[in-house]
């Protein structure tokens, strides 16, 4: 992990939009494109963080933590369901397979937390106890591990924008059929549980996570797409203090992009935010290696900024 002044040096130059001949479309932490023979898609990690559609700046390294971490992932989880890695060119770059994205996030929740309106936490707390078609017994409190795992589903966030709605009947609003909801459902679990069980072994409790699936169009086959178990897309607290602060009335010792969310809460609604500020981009690098460290063993090596030129010349042949 890098030390803060590495990181506050490094500001000035994180990667944010990386200009390709032909055009480039931009998500909100992505920048992608498909090859011209249409089989594949080169996505482009950057190290942009935006929370409740506000784009709030850049954190540096964000964009290789995640799309390492990523990598990582895919190359354990193959055994429960195939996903679209094909090859990593360099540390922000990986070339995947193209494949029609399921228009819905599946979301696995081993505890009841959170502050978004599709988390369970605000939602109960506000004295709704069916969540999801789903039923909650009374006496739950923040942050308290669920007796089992629970499967949601959401829409999917249009670029730029977090607007994911809740979905209570992915099969009757013919978001997926019957058979393949079921696919996908069971896959969800699985990679949640060896999320899991990889998470309590490094130190880490995997709380929850979102995993995306699309088509393969070769064979027709539902395939993972998007990150794995990264802290983009996972709640992920750490092990050691989590039963001591819970204990003393504490939230959890965060890992992951609630950090950010936690900070700009009372913002949600404004159209206006103040920028990232510099103890929080620090706090929110650093947790992002972290995670890395935990995770695969191995010392997060940083790459060189800045990294137009690097990521240009490792994509060249894509383009």
């Amino acid at each position: 992990m890098l030390d803060a002044d590495t990181i506050v040096q490094a500001i000035p130059h994180a990667l944010d939009e990386l200009e390709v001949p032909g055009g480039l479309p931009h998500g909100k932490v992505y920048d992608f494109y498909v090859t011209q023979d249409g089989k594949r898609r080169v996505l482009i990690a950057t190290d942009r963080l935006s929370v409740f559609d506000h784009p709030l700046g850049l954190v540096p390294w964000k964009g290789q933590a995640l799309n390492e971490l990523s990598v990582w992932w895919f190359e354990r989880v193959a055994d429960i369901i195939p996903n679209h890695f094909i090859h990593k060119p360099e540390p922000n770059v990986i070339i995947v397979k193209e494949a029609k994205p399921i228009p819905l996030a599946v979301i696995v929740r081993g505890y009841i937390t959170g502050v978004t309106g599709t988390s369970l936490w605000p939602r109960y707390e506000a004295g709704e106890r069916e969540l999801y078609g789903m039923k909650f017994r009374e006496g739950l409190k923040k942050n308290d591990p669920l007796p089992q795992p629970v499967v949601t589903a959401t829409t999917k966030s249009t670029v730029g924008r977090e607007d994911r709605k809740p979905l209570d009947g992915v099969v009757e609003q013919k978001y997926l059929s019957a058979k393949d909801w079921e696919q996908v459902r069971a896959a969800a679990l699985a990679l949640f549980k060896r999320g899991q069980e990889v998470a309590a072994q490094r130190g880490l409790i995997l709380v929850d996570s979102k995993y995306e699936f699309g088509i393969d169009p070769d064979s027709g086959k539902v395939m993972l797409i998007d990150e794995v178990h990264t802290p983009e897309t996972s709640r992920l607290w750490r092990a050691a203090t989590y039963e001591r602060r819970v204990a003393a009335g504490e939230e959890p010792e965060k890992m992951d992009k609630e950090l950010a969310r936690l900070h700009y809460k009372e913002y949600r609604k404004q159209e206006q935010v103040p920028p990232l500020e510099q103890n929080l981009i620090v706090t929110l690098s650093q947790a992002y290696q972290q995670v890395y460290e935990m995770f695969t063993g191995q010392i997060f090596e940083p790459a060189p900024y800045p990294a137009d030129d690097r990521i240009q010349a490792a994509i060249v042949e894509f383009a």
